[in-house]
């Protein structure tokens, strides 16, 4: 976490900036997918051709009407009207009034409200994961299981929500109490990235409720239509509580809006996810003020063109593609896995972060070698071994093993329980979100003296004679 005034948890997803969704071909704005009959399943979520992207208690936007796109076939799925600054402006007046009303309601309670939030994605989540698969691209079996990371982390928060609080320490003074006070620290902004659209805002969005925070949620452009379906499911679970909307409130936006998060004093505690390159300007701006488918398409055009420019520097640096290495001759976004030998482990392109399916395999001497390897690099999101070797595992989680937020033995470097704190280290960001003691991190820490004597003892024994 780094710490600074207001507070920032920050975690990249990579290097990538995202075009425009509204620029793809005018040709493409003619059919929409949501009229197909094949998809009158996205209905069930509450759309429709254009969709509202403003939720503060009422739903509305007056700002830039966007398209999403399919990215297996480059198809329009429905339009999202986008958060104008003064839409903006207004939701986070709302969702601090209604931090007032939601600060007051007892932890417990507020447990009661973030379990009906995960029952209500249940009954959702075949066609909640539909709609990732859609719109964000990948396999349904991964979409579904996005959106139980999020119903897991509700049930997860639940009984977090009768155990939140600080010890009772001893005091060294007679007639004194010594207490920690755990407190909310008010407004939580939540930027989330287009590989993730769901889990990412779940993960903060329960832990930071039962804290009795409220939350605004920015997700990525690209796939606004997830964010407003998922906050539909979440606003009807407070209205049948008769509780302020604006506790959950959603500005679906661009640039201007996670600028206007960043640099916001009112926003107490930012979580962004995304880009390297972002992740530091909005570092900068919070320290200022202190379907039996197995593999998915690539998320956007500018994708698939990083891949083949990822390619060829690796063919320029020596390496040698031993398999794949090309786009697909199909519809949509689909490229090749790809798998890449003879790269020096300093190679650059070994060192960016292309958010594309290449791997790069080096051989190694030894142990120190390897495992200094794996440490050169700015990235430091997930790292895994295998091996049956006890010691060689032991030394890979100690202090000069893996340098990585997410340090694995025999399991791949993807995924992730939910019961473990969740982020990375170096250029991937200082954060952890979801489960272990993450939680503290959305509240704020008092330590409390009582005295309930006749006397005013000093500490250390100082006495002024």
């Amino acid at each position: 976490m780094w710490r600074v005034p207001g507070h920032l948890c920050v975690r990249f997803a990579g290097r990538s900036k995202l075009s425009g969704p509204w620029s793809r071909p005018a040709a493409f704005m003619s059919t929409l997918l949501i009229h197909q009959p094949q998809y009158a399943w996205l209905k069930e979520l509450g759309l429709r051709e254009e969709n509202e992207g403003v939720y503060n208690g009422s739903w509305g936007g007056r700002g830039e009407v966007i398209t999403t796109y399919c990215p297996a076939n480059n198809e329009p799925i429905a339009r999202v009207r986008q958060a104008s600054v003064a839409d903006y402006e207004e939701t986070v007046k709302k969702a601090r009034e209604a931090w007032r009303i939601w600060a007051d309601i007892p932890a417990p309670k507020r447990g009661e409200v973030v379990r009906q939030i995960g029952d209500a994605l249940r009954e959702k989540i075949q066609v909640l994961g539909s709609l990732v698969s859609l719109e964000m691209g990948k396999i349904l079996v991964e979409g579904v299981g996005e959106v139980q990371e999020y119903v897991d982390i509700c049930d997860y928060a639940v009984g977090l929500s009768r155990m939140i609080g600080g010890p009772i320490l001893p005091s060294e003074r007679p007639g004194h109490a010594l207490i920690e006070q755990w407190n909310p620290v008010g407004l939580v902004g939540i930027i989330t990235a287009f590989n993730f659209p769901v889990a990412v805002y779940g993960w903060n969005n329960a832990i930071a409720m039962i804290c009795g925070n409220v939350c605004l949620w920015k997700g990525a452009p690209t796939t606004s239509l997830i964010s407003v379906a998922v906050t539909k499911i979440i606003a009807k679970v407070l209205e049948d509580n008769k509780l302020p909307g604006a506790i959950c409130s959603l500005t679906c936006g661009g640039a201007d809006i996670g600028t206007a998060m960043a640099k916001d004093e009112r926003v107490n505690l930012l979580s962004f996810t995304g880009s390297t390159q972002v992740g530091k300007q909005v570092a900068l701006m919070v320290q200022e003020r202190f379907a039996n488918v197995l593999y998915g398409p690539l998320h956007t055009k500018q994708a698939v063109n990083m891949f083949l420019g990822a390619v060829e520097a690796a063919k320029k640096e020596g390496g040698t593609v031993v398999y794949g290495g090309k786009v697909m001759d199909r519809p949509g976004n689909y490229v090749e896995p790809t798998i890449v030998t003879g790269l020096a482990h300093n190679a650059s392109i070994a060192h960016t972060e292309t958010f594309a399916p290449i791997l790069y395999v080096f051989k190694f001497k030894n142990e120190d070698e390897v495992f200094a390897w794996n440490n050169e690099v700015k990235q430091g999101l997930s790292s895994s071994i295998f091996t049956k070797d006890l010691g060689r595992i032991f030394r890979w989680l100690g202090p000069k093993g893996s340098d990585c937020g997410i340090v694995n033995v025999n399991i791949p470097t993807s995924g992730a329980e939910i019961g473990g704190a969740f982020g990375g280290e170096k250029h991937t960001g200082g954060g952890r979100e979801s489960g272990s003691d993450a939680w503290k991190q959305y509240m704020r820490r008092s330590t409390c003296t009582i005295n309930y004597s006749k006397d005013l003892p000093l500490a250390q024994g100082i006495k002024f004679q």
